[in-house]
Parts: C-alpha cells; structure tokens; sequence
C-alpha cells in the first residue's frame, strides 16, 4: 500500500526531526566526554595528593596554625581545624569535622553561620585553583582571593552579629551526615563514583544549556542578568558560564568554564571578572542547602555573601582597569592564547 504525499511528508519531517535529535545527542555526548576528561587530568592528581596529606598529618598541623586566626573571626581555636579541612580536602570534609567538635565546642547560629560561609567562600583550593587557573586565573591571585575574602568575611559578620545582637542561641543541626568509609579501597571507590557523577552532572548540564539555548532561555537570561553583571565587569557573552559556575560550581562546571576560555569568545577582563566572580561565589543550589541543614543561617549564608561578593568584585572591577597589560597578565590572568599553549 502506497503512502499519500501528505504521509510521506509528515514521515520524512519525523525522520529529520529524529535525525537532528540525535545528532545534538551525540554531539552533546561527545562534548561531554571531551569535557570531562580535560577535568580529570587536572582532578585525579590533586585528589590523590590531597589524600596523602592528609595521611601524613598537614591537613591536623594547618588546623593549629590557623587557631589564632579563628578568634579574629569570634570563632574558638578548635574550629581551625573545621577551615583547613575546607581549604584541602572540601566542604563535605570539613562538615565531618565541624559535627565532630560540636559536642565539645557548641557553637551559635551566627557563629556557625560564619564559620561555614567561610568554608563556602575557600574551599578544596587544590582541586578549585587548578581548574581555574587552566581557565586563566593566576593561583597566586586565587589563592589570596578566596582565603583573604573569607577572613574578610568572617571578620565583618562576627561584628555585624555582634553589634546588633543576632543569631546568639545555639545552633541545631538538623542533617547529621554519615561516616564515609575510611579506608583506603573505601576512599578509592568513593572518588571513581564521583568521577562518574561528574561526568553526568556535565553531560545533564551541556543538554540542558543545549535545551535553553533552542529554547531562547539564554537569550532571556541574558538580557535579565546582563545589565548587573555589566556593573562587575562581566560582559552578555560570558553571562551562561558564570551562571554555570555559580549555580552548579567550579568543579562541575571546570570542564565548560575551560573550553570557553580557550575558545576566546569571552575577552580576558570580562572572563577575569568571571572567573573571580565564581571563585568565591559558586554552588549555590547545593552548598546553601547543605549548610542550612548543619545550622547556618541564610542571612549570612546566601543574602550577605551574595551582597559580599558584589563588592568584592565591584572593587576589582575599580583597581584594575589601571593595571598595565604586563602586569595584568603576569599576577591576575593569563591571556587565551597562553591558556592553549598549556594543555
């Protein structure tokens, strides 16, 4: 039986239709894979020497080295040790710590509010700089950046919750989380899930951007966001990869954050303020959750951070236009075509 015109039509509109599908699929599978691997490189290293120092006792030793620290910030000593697991191994690290203390050092709802935006702001540095620098950002820059911004930080909202007497009773935790297996084939299989996780967290994330940019959503977001990031410094086209890490994080978003900056769509600045940007502002969905439950409060944790984070880059914005190329180059960001001449 032969098929109408109209039929055969509509039959060869549903094969192109299904054609286009799947090749934005594979493509988008393709990318994915491309993307995460350039991430492991820099990833699986870090991971491994992070492991070995905290075998051999530096993460205990920074955690002393830091005590002093923590009374600037109205914080007890004890909680060093919270903040230099943060800044080595990561937030999920160093929640193990701080729920470990909490029986012997009771904290208030601003201090614990202080302490895990801290963490939030400075955290697993030797995995987030590298991925970072790759993009361009220099990791001395980083460095200072992200540990000066969260003394900063837990400096002005001690004496901000101080002044005005708030969030003085203690806190409640109301997600204790489990002890990860701690043996070493434990931690081997717990990092191999992750990687895997990572990897479909990017293929999800790239379909989605694939999604909203057919969809016209990007255009939207742009146009809505774009006026205030233009007042830090960010331009329209590097407006989808700050929300990317901001929403998502520098190790999930890494992958896309250095394929844009070695494409060099995105001028150096404005990729500069970017990156910056979610340096000390990122995962915002996750983390802000995560430590709500372990008895932060969203008044530090999301709205004063958010308000932190403006005029931190704000200032940026402000100091460094007067900077020279070469100067600019050598301590803040490394131009794009350096970026490829690296990998």
């Amino acid at each position: 039986m032969q098929m109408t015109p109209t039929e055969l039509t509509t039959k060869q509109k549903l094969s192109a239709r299904l054609r286009l599908i799947l090749d934005e699929g594979r493509s988008v599978f393709l990318k994915a894979t491309q993307t995460s691997l350039e991430l492991y490189k820099i990833m699986i290293p870090i991971l491994v020497l992070t492991r070995l120092l905290e075998e051999v006792g530096v993460v205990a030793w920074l955690g002393n080295l830091l005590e002093p620290l923590m009374e600037v910030v109205g914080l007890p000593g004890s909680m060093g040790l919270v903040w230099a697991t943060s800044l080595v191994v990561g937030t999920y690290g160093a929640l193990l710590v701080f729920v470990t203390f909490l029986a012997s050092t009771p904290l208030t709802v601003a201090q614990a509010t202080i302490l895990l935006t801290m963490c939030l702001i400075a955290h697993s540095l030797p995995v987030e700089v590298m991925i970072a620098h790759r993009a361009g950002l220099r990791a001395s820059f980083q460095i200072l950046l992200r540990v000066g911004a969260s003394l900063l930080y837990g400096w002005s909202f001690h004496h901000l919750y101080r002044l005005f007497n708030f969030l003085q009773t203690p806190i409640q935790v109301w997600m204790p989380i489990s002890t990860p297996d701690p043996s070493m084939m434990g931690w081997l299989i717990g990092q191999i899930q992750n990687l895997f996780s990572i990897f479909l967290i990017i293929l999800g994330i790239l379909a989605l951007l694939r999604l909203l940019e057919i969809l016209g959503i990007v255009t939207y977001l742009t146009r809505i966001l774009g006026p205030v990031l233009r007042l830090i410094g960010i331009g329209d086209r590097a407006v989808p990869i700050t929300m990317v890490g901001i929403l998502l994080g520098l190790a999930f978003g890494g992958g896309l954050i250095i394929q844009e900056a070695k494409s060099g769509h995105i001028p150096p600045r404005e990729m500069f303020f970017s990156l910056a940007l979610m340096s000390i502002f990122h995962s915002l969905i996750e983390d802000t959750l995560t430590m709500v439950l372990f008895g932060a409060h969203l008044s530090g944790l999301l709205w004063g951070r958010l308000v932190f984070t403006f005029l931190v880059i704000w200032a940026l914005v402000k100091l460094t236009p007067h900077l020279s190329e070469v100067v600019f180059e050598r301590y803040f960001f490394t131009a794009g075509r350096q970026i490829i001449q690296e990998s």
